[in-house]
């Protein structure tokens, strides 16, 4: 086979590849459900040439971790300790979890309990946003920054719809960081507690992801 011939067929192959879903940092090929097969560099995506022949290079199968664990965010709605405050939102409209337009920064303690005094293990930092006219919606931006030491510096990136009128709300986890590089899944929140004098309450995070 020819050089050009050679170059022709990985251009077509990389082209092919790149019309198909998955990664395209010519690094990884999506495989079955729950793995992923490491290829090649190179354009060819895969391909070697190995004296002056095109083969294919064997990808093996490396299955994604699953896991699954429960949070719990510690939120301070309002007071000197408040750890969510709108910060903006529609002039001459009242900025609140239900005033559409409104935006949120949050920074709320994570811990392995339901009581505010058990381990923290990470903190909830990003914004929402009241993207319903109505109301009923919010955005949510959130990083999951985790500060135990079984997952000091890596992150989960939540983001999505919360359905505020549902008792329980899912949104997606979309990426991660550290040992939970490439996560994909999804978390539901659940208030669990409130006390409404302090403006205090306790949401439950049950989280499901598969990672490296």
């Amino acid at each position: 086979m020819t050089i050009g011939q050679v170059l022709t067929v990985a251009f077509e192959t990389s082209m092919r590849l790149w019309m198909e879903p998955g990664p395209r940092d010519g690094k990884e090929d999506t495989g079955p459900a729950g793995e992923v097969s490491v290829c090649g560099d190179g354009i060819a995506n895969g391909l070697l040439v190995v004296e002056g022949e095109l083969e294919n290079q064997s990808c093996p199968p490396i299955p994604l971790k699953e896991t699954k664990m429960t949070l719990y965010f510690q939120d301070y709605s309002a007071g000197p300790n408040a750890t969510v405050v709108p910060v903006t939102g529609i002039p001459g409209k009242l900025w609140s979890f239900f005033g559409f337009g409104t935006i949120f920064v949050t920074d709320d303690t994570i811990t392995e309990g339901l009581d505010k005094n058990s381990a923290q293990i990470a903190r909830a930092q990003g914004i929402y946003v009241t993207s319903a006219l109505d109301g009923s919606n919010t955005h949510v931006l959130i990083s999951i920054v985790f500060t135990n030491e079984e997952y000091s510096g890596s992150t989960l990136e939540i983001q999505g719809t919360s359905r505020q009128y549902d008792s329980v709300r899912e949104v997606a986890v979309v990426a991660g960081t550290g040992k939970f590089r490439y996560a994909r899944g999804h978390v539901t929140f659940e208030t669990v507690y409130l006390d409404m004098a302090i403006a205090y309450s306790v949401i439950r995070c049950n989280v499901t992801v598969l990672h490296y």
